[in-house]
């Protein structure tokens, strides 16, 4: 599995991150990035090929070690992006920020975006995609093992509700704990406008998709974006993407 990740990594930053960076960022080139969350770091691997110097953290010691084995060369640091020395620990600044499905997994989400502001540049971009808490799959309900994996906004179910379901069901022990922790630290775009906004971030470009451009790669399904409307983008949208300058 850690394989297969790290292959849909580079094959998605071959076919869609880089050329959306060529066009949407001006004079992509010889930039210095730091990818949040780079996992098993495919997306890294081609930034440096593609003449970036890269930079990577990752809380996950199994996911670096991956990564490593495949690119030994690479510079990833095992780190929390909302601790309070992280900073420091880099002791950096970045052209270039990248953070996909990652923010909806932190619970200090107010510090992690002072540190990425931080860490940014004055003119430098943050890409950030993640699924908005109440769209019909935020609960990453998929990990089930019955028809609840397949059930859409199962993660905004009451937990009374939940436990009936789970018992009569046979469902997995702790899948009540997994759909509400990721109910818990969940965002939406609203808060994400907001934090983001605080910090000085300003909005270049954003998408609302009813189907991402990763399910094209993973599922052969067909780009399908939504329009900016306030109730429509938070509960319909399985994905939110955008570029935000500083």
């Amino acid at each position: 599995m850690p394989e297969k990740h790290y292959i849909e990594q580079v094959e998605y930053a071959k076919t869609y991150l880089i050329p959306y960076f060529k066009k949407h960022i001006p004079d992509f080139k010889n930039l210095k990035i730091l990818e949040i969350g780079c996992a098993e770091a495919g997306t890294l691997k081609l930034l440096k090929e593609d003449g970036h110097e890269v930079t990577g953290i990752e809380l996950n010691k199994s996911r670096i070690e991956t990564a490593l084995k495949n690119n030994p060369d690479l510079d990833i640091r095992q780190g929390d992006i909302s601790s309070l020395y992280i900073v420091d620990e880099l002791n950096d600044t970045f052209d270039l920020i990248i953070m996909r499905e990652v923010i909806e997994h932190i619970p200090n989400k107010g510090a992690t975006f002072y540190n990425i502001s931080r860490l940014l540049k004055k003119g430098g971009y943050l890409f950030i995609s993640f699924p908005p808490k109440f769209s019909p799959f935020a609960g990453h309900q998929q990990v089930g093992k019955s028809i609840l994996r397949k059930t859409p906004y199962i993660h905004l179910f009451p937990t009374f509700l939940l436990k009936i379901l789970l018992k009569v069901i046979n469902e997995n022990k702790g899948y009540l704990e997994h759909l509400k922790l990721h109910y818990s630290t969940g965002m939406s775009i609203s808060k994400f406008e907001m934090l983001s906004g605080k910090v000085g971030l300003e909005q270049v470009i954003k998408d609302f998709y009813l189907f991402r451009p990763i399910y094209k790669l993973r599922f052969g399904t067909k780009v399908r974006k939504l329009p900016n409307i306030l109730l429509l983008r938070e509960f319909i949208t399985l994905g939110y993407e955008g570029l935000l300058k500083k």
